[in-house]
């Protein structure tokens, strides 16, 4: 009897171990299980205790468990109970999902790190490491953060790519688009039917180390200085995207960056003042850029990869509506979605952000205005390309459309790379910073921009 009522206690005790695990459970493992089981009893259950536990936090659980998912049965299961709980129907346009969750308060919980974080390691191991324990080292919304369908450096980066000379460019033709800079003298120019297939380049130009990169999805080049601080951070492409811009990495850290923004907004360099200087980079034509620069080099099409590097090949489609591939929160329908236009800011000087129209500025080919009470003046050329100076009092009266403008006194100036160079006295004016983006991208990156049109 005594034995009957010991194995008594032992069963009891171990449904009571049972329980508590069941308990101990986190919620969010339950939508993983519908990734880590093969037993179709084990989703079951998942699926009940989602059902019968469901709060404002699961919503994007279950968006992100079903954009995922294989298994037709379960998707339907938990598209249903989506709908249901959330009195939406959206089928599986995830767009929407996305949008309807974006423009309310986040509700998600420290817990979806965890799960971003397991979830996306079943895509590659190394995206496990951008996520897990950032809850406290993040600055943007991990809802907003959407895998881009590729691992990491999936669309591969160029590191100290081949150069060529101007004439050795034979593929080139004068109206294929360009990526021009210049900095220390060493010009370079880094074709657009190339670098789309990589979007982004690392390399030495000028004696001065640097990245490259090229959101095609916001339409976007921008070159940072590598090194800040005396720290040189060696960046690639993380697969993801944040209001559909590009998140780079560093592979120090495996923090994510924010390509616009030229910081890190998830990972342990988070909160430690990094902001990544920005040169200007010239839109153009091949047949303009060589013009004014025959000693220039550029990319090769050796690049150790193959891929069809003809014109207007790489993300033909995308480029040929104004459609968008992955969504923002919202659309400012002030211009298209893809509507270029020129993006000014001085990050280290004031919070002022100017994004001016490039189709407005093509028809003011001279436009002067001021940013944090520096003058300056924009010059577009005949390819459309826009450089601009910082032109203190000066007022500008013609331009050629060339490398040639004329101030309100008559005086001949000469645009530069680095500088706007009087011809007699030799006096410089000061490039300022600029570069092109699609005005979608730009303005989700910064709401508050002010946009002349």
């Amino acid at each position: 009897m005594k034995n009957i009522l010991i194995l008594c206690i032992v069963l009891f005790s171990i449904k009571e171990i049972s329980a508590q695990k069941v308990v101990q459970k986190e919620a969010y493992e339950y939508f993983l299980d519908f990734f880590s089981s093969s037993d179709p009893n084990i989703r079951n259950i998942a699926h009940s205790y989602i059902k019968n536990n469901w709060n404002e936090s699961f919503e994007i659980l279950a968006v992100e468990t079903l954009y995922f998912i294989k298994n037709p049965k379960d998707s339907i299961k938990i598209l249903a109970l989506l709908q249901k709980k959330t009195d939406k129907n959206y089928g599986y346009n995830y767009n929407s999902w996305y949008e309807y969750i974006w423009n309310k308060t986040a509700a998600y919980n420290s817990n979806y790190y965890k799960f971003k974080a397991t979830l996306h390691h079943y895509i590659d191991y190394k995206f496990s490491r951008y996520f897990l324990n950032r809850e406290q080292q993040s600055t943007i919304r991990l809802d907003e953060v959407r895998w881009g369908g590729v691992v990491q450096d999936g669309i591969p980066p160029l590191r100290n790519p081949q150069m060529i000379t101007a004439k050795q460019a034979t593929y080139l033709k004068d109206d294929h688009i360009v990526f021009g800079i210049a900095v220390n003298g060493d010009v370079r120019a880094y074709p657009k039917r190339i670098l789309a297939w990589h979007e982004m380049f690392t390399d030495t130009v000028g004696g001065i180390p640097l990245a490259g990169v090229y959101c095609t999805l916001c339409g976007t080049v921008i070159v940072y200085k590598t090194n800040k601080d005396g720290v040189q951070y060696e960046l690639g492409t993380s697969g993801f995207l944040y209001r559909s811009n590009k998140l780079m990495y560093d592979k120090e850290t495996q923090s994510l960056w924010n390509t616009l923004w030229g910081k890190p907004v998830i990972g342990p360099l988070v909160g430690k003042n990094i902001e990544l200087e920005y040169l200007s980079v010239v839109t153009t034509t091949w047949g303009e850029w060589k013009k004014r620069h025959p000693e220039t080099s550029v990319l090769s099409l050796q690049t150790g990869h193959q891929r069809d590097y003809n014109e207007g090949v790489a993300y033909k489609d995308y480029f040929a509506t104004d459609n968008l591939m992955f969504n923002i929160p919202k659309n400012d329908k002030r211009l298209k979605n893809k509507q270029q236009i020129l993006a000014i800011r001085l990050p280290d000087q004031t919070e002022e952000n100017l994004a001016i129209s490039s189709k407005y500025l093509r028809r003011k080919r001279i436009f002067k205005h001021k940013i944090d009470n520096h003058n300056f003046t924009i010059f577009t050329d005949k390819s459309g390309a826009h450089r601009v100076y910082f032109t203190e009092d000066i007022e500008f009266s013609d331009y050629d459309k060339g490398v040639e403008a004329t101030d309100n006194n008559g005086n001949t100036w000469q645009l530069t790379e680095d500088a706007l160079i009087h011809t007699t006295t030799k006096q410089k004016l000061a490039r300022c910073p600029a570069y092109n983006a699609f005005w979608f991208g730009y303005q989700a990156a910064f709401p508050n921009v002010t946009l002349i049109k």
